[in-house]
């Protein structure tokens, strides 16, 4: 680290690691979109590529706008630039998310508004990842009947990557942490389970499951993480493509 360099590449991958494609619910280092990070003082420039040069723009500006924001939460950085190479949209998305601009003042055409797009699609995510933590506490022994009735603080979770559910007055059953964690990770942004007498797990509507829907929201989430699963392969089929064609080419 030089001199004027007081944050490490680590520091910012770290903040990267959160930042998540909207459509596949991966994160953007998981799914190597970030081809550079550069670091001058208290001012960071990181540049992407993305699977294709016509990626939904409005998936592009989330994916910079909280890249943008992710960095900025490190204290010792005061600037970040954003630099989105190879898309169609490149440089209206560059010039809007690094003046701070809002999407709609870049793209007057959009149709609908893009929190309102963030919002579906995170209500999508939070579905799919419901779906692998209830299978996980069905694979656990969990029956239908206990999962809905589950409230936040019927989990414990330790550090050893294990997590106590209380399923009654007598019986626990002990699973994985990491489909646990990162259902309610994507449940709190999108305002379920908060309170530790909350509901666990909701419809996609966020209503109240009876034991008899139980099946009907269960294979609803698991068309939700078949959907961004497909989703995600097509990506890494297309990103492969890409980068193999721009190899042949140098």
């Amino acid at each position: 680290m030089s001199r004027t360099q007081r944050v490490d590449r680590t520091a910012v991958r770290t903040r990267l690691d959160r930042v998540t494609d909207p459509e596949l619910d991966r994160s953007i280092t998981e799914l190597e979109y970030i081809d550079e990070i550069e670091i001058e003082g208290e001012s960071v420039a990181v540049s992407f590529t993305l699977p294709t040069a016509w990626c939904s723009p409005a998936f592009a500006w989330m994916m910079m706008t909280d890249a943008r924001d992710a960095i900025l939460e490190i204290p010792e950085i005061t600037d970040v630039a954003v630099d989105l190479r190879d898309h169609m949209h490149a440089a209206e998305i560059n010039e809007g998310v690094n003046e701070r601009l809002s999407f709609d003042a870049v793209f007057d055409d959009a149709d609908g508004d893009i929190e309102a797009v963030r919002e579906e699609l995170d209500e999508k995510a939070r579905a799919a990842r419901q779906y692998r933590a209830v299978s996980a506490l069905l694979d656990g022994g969990a029956t239908p009947e206990q999962i809905v009735g589950l409230v936040r603080k019927d989990l414990t979770i330790d550090s050893e990557g294990r997590t106590t559910v209380r399923l009654d007055e007598t019986l626990s059953i002990c699973i994985e942490s990491e489909p646990i964690e990162r259902y309610l990770e994507k449940a709190t942004a999108t305002g379920v389970a908060n309170g530790t007498d909350a509901g666990l797990f909701v419809t996609p509507e966020g209503e109240t499951i009876s034991p008899s829907e139980f099946e009907t929201v269960h294979r609803r989430g698991r068309l939700a993480a078949t959907n961004m699963s497909g989703q995600g392969h097509v990506c890494a089929n297309l990103a492969e493509a890409r980068i193999g064609s721009a190899s042949a080419s140098d």
